[in-house]
């Protein structure tokens, strides 16, 4: 199966976002936690360099908390401030507005120095579909955020997003999409459901992750999946799956589409338990 995007919706916000980079001071990118580079568009360094830049492992109660703090890690290395949160439960969002000052200390000192004191931190807020932008944006300004209107020098019609008297997010940044050669990558974002399912090959799927859990997490996989035997091939793991489930069609036979269909979902909501795709090391 090949994983693709749609160029345009990437070119566009590209446009959007280098239109607006200048009016900003910091980036906030959204990556997933259970895939940190994959679910990452590597054109966002070259757009915000000279920017400064806040990396939240979204979802990171969904990854494997041991792999969390190796990429907390690995990005702190290559210069990168990192939160991991849930932004659905507010997880972690207490951190971010300390992270954000440490982040923009060297902005906010030269504010300092020129007699600015109460200017505030204007930030992006980037990411790929479905890692959760929408629900972080919404969790961190809350309901007390008012919109500020235009400021002078900025393009009319953009609005700002007052989330306290520190902080003000630019509300339209748009979403960037992440283009790919390695087919690894859209597989795993074809997993984590970054790409309409509609389009995909929902077995393939399906046994990429058993093959994943039977290398890395094979107690995980045979716990819930009432499993005896994980050295059998890919294809007679799904078929017995689907018997301990009772997922059948009529006339007896394993309904391969639609147990490969809730391995994906259990995946999704971490029935399979916290789960990270991809290692630092890589």
């Amino acid at each position: 199966m090949n994983y693709q995007w749609y160029p345009g919706h990437m070119m566009k916000a590209k446009r959007m976002m280098q239109e607006n980079i200048k009016l900003i001071d910091l980036i906030i990118e959204l990556v997933d936690a259970r895939i940190p580079l994959s679910s990452r568009n590597p054109d966002i360094d070259e757009l915000g360099k000279n920017k400064a830049r806040l990396i939240l492992l979204n979802k990171a109660d969904l990854s494997d908390d041991h792999w969390n703090e190796k990429w907390i890690t690995y990005f702190k290395n290559k210069g990168f401030y990192v939160v991991k949160i849930n932004s659905k439960d507010g997880v972690g969002m207490k951190q971010i507005q300390t992270t954000i000052r440490e982040a923009c200390k060297e902005k906010i000192e030269r504010d300092h120095k020129r007699g600015i004191l109460n200017r505030p931190i204007r930030a992006m807020v980037v990411g790929i579909p479905n890692v959760g932008k929408s629900t972080f944006i919404n969790a961190f300004a809350g309901k007390a955020c008012t919109k500020t209107g235009n400021k002078p020098g900025v393009t009319k019609g953009k609005q700002w997003i007052r989330l306290n008297r520190n902080v003000e997010l630019l509300d339209t940044p748009g979403i960037l999409w992440p283009k790919f050669d390695d087919q690894e990558v859209g597989l795993r974002l074809a997993v984590i459901g970054s790409i309409n399912d509609e389009i995909l090959n929902t077995e393939e799927m399906a046994l990429e992750l058993i093959r994943f859990f039977v290398k890395y997490k094979g107690t995980m996989l045979a716990s819930r999946y009432e499993l005896s035997d994980l050295t059998k091939e890919l294809p007679e793991l799904l078929t017995e799956i689907a018997i301990n489930r009772h997922c059948m069609q009529k006339g007896g036979e394993p309904n391969i589409e639609k147990i490969s269909a809730m391995i994906i979902d259990d995946f999704r909501k971490g029935k399979l338990g916290r789960v990270t795709l991809e290692f630092p090391e890589e």
